[in-house]
């Protein structure tokens, strides 16, 4: 199945602050948002942090990275081919930066394939409901997907 993701970062290049996959059937999301830097980016602290806590309860997960990482796999281990989509390489980059927990470690998962869509004209943020929330903008890029033909 595939699974759109969002992530939230501390600007360009910046690390990790949220990640959120929604997939293509069903309601099962998942969201974490991780600790923050002790130095934010203006433009995040504006348009970002506000918004970090802005997700039905029970989704709201405080993690930690490599707990963030766990969980992931758990998330993400039923599924035998599960395809990541993201419209943004930075996502994608983060994602997998996240899965590594140690030096040669990886969370355990069976594989993944990723996609990267480019969808000129289209802008997550401009189409979610809680614009720089990694969650609201997946399932944003999610409903564009599926909605405009693209699957």
């Amino acid at each position: 199945m595939r699974y759109f993701l969002d992530t939230e970062f501390n600007g360009f290049g910046g690390a990790l602050i949220s990640i959120a996959l929604v997939p293509e059937f069903g309601d099962h999301e998942f969201y974490a948002a991780l600790p923050l830097p002790d130095t934010i980016e203006p433009w995040v602290e504006r348009h970002v942090v506000p918004y970090l806590h802005m997700v039905p309860q029970g989704l709201d997960l405080r993690l930690d990275a490599v707990t963030a990482a766990h969980e992931i796999a758990a998330y993400l281990a039923a599924d035998p081919d599960p395809e990541i989509v993201a419209d943004w390489p930075e996502d994608i980059a983060l994602f997998c930066k996240l899965l590594m927990i140690g030096p040669g470690d990886i969370v355990d998962i069976s594989g993944l394939r990723f996609e990267l869509l480019r969808n000129p004209g289209f802008s997550t943020a401009r189409n979610s409901k809680v614009p720089h929330n990694a969650l609201h903008d997946a399932r944003a890029l999610r409903a564009f997907v599926i909605g405009e033909g693209l699957a």
